[in-house]
């Protein structure tokens, strides 16, 4: 196996792990809509941060690095949602 396939391989499983481990809490928090144990200022950093991945991913040359912009667009879309509920709890509903 050459490096490159290796490297490809190696994000490819770094990618579904990150998602997989991700998603459930993603899921229940959005199913619940419980966020009082969420800091509001992690969920914006996180989301910010998986913007500029997403970015780093798609912009690479010379090939697009798919793994990293599909790990970080699912956790981004993800922490957007838990982010507006978060904002919703905590500044919304509570009028």
């Amino acid at each position: 196996m050459d490096q490159g396939t290796f490297y490809e391989i190696c994000g490819w499983v770094a990618s579904i792990s990150l998602i997989l481990g991700y998603l459930p809490q993603a899921i229940q928090t959005i199913r619940t809509r419980n966020t009082d144990g969420i800091a509001l200022p992690t969920f914006l950093m996180m989301a910010v941060g998986g913007i500029c991945f997403m970015l780093q991913g798609i912009l690479h040359k010379p090939e697009v690095l798919w793994a990293l912009f599909i790990t970080n667009f699912v956790t981004t879309a993800c922490s957007i949602v838990i982010f507006a509920i978060k904002i919703y709890n905590d500044y919304i509903k509570k009028k």
